[in-house]
């Protein structure tokens, strides 16, 4: 399966990409963690593919392909922001971080995903989960 959203930067649009999830699990023998992990993970890098990359400007697009074989779901998010410094990002694990309440995403997805890498200066993104464990 390869599938292809193209979505306006509007927070609203967040359900899409969950849809295109739950279309993943019902045609895939995905376990309930793997599931949640591809979801978190996926809505994570669109939200701030919206919000950080395109600045929550309607008129910008984010666009998601997704690719799923018999052992491996991968999805391309990209953007049409400048990038950011995905290199430089704060734990936010630690002390000074903890009571923030924003900058866990890259955390969340580095974590969550079984491959994570960044193109275009981190404007565009590339998500890996193997079905089989």
């Amino acid at each position: 399966m390869e599938k292809h959203l193209r979505i306006s930067s509007e927070i609203e649009n967040l359900s899409l990409a969950e849809n295109l999830v739950d279309e993943v699990y019902a045609i895939m023998n995905m376990n309930s963690e793997l599931y949640g992990n591809v979801l978190v993970a996926l809505i994570e890098a669109v939200n701030n593919a919206i919000q950080h990359g395109n600045k929550n400007d309607p008129s910008k697009f984010v666009d998601i392909y997704c690719s799923v074989d018999n052992e491996l779901v991968s999805f391309v998010i990209i953007d049409e922001g400048v990038g950011f410094n995905y290199r430089d990002i704060p734990d936010p694990t630690k002390p000074e971080n903890i009571e923030k309440p924003h900058g866990r995403g890259v955390f969340l997805i580095n974590h969550l995903a079984d491959s994570v890498n960044f193109y275009r200066n981190g404007a565009e993104i590339h998500l890996k989960f193997n079905i089989v464990k």
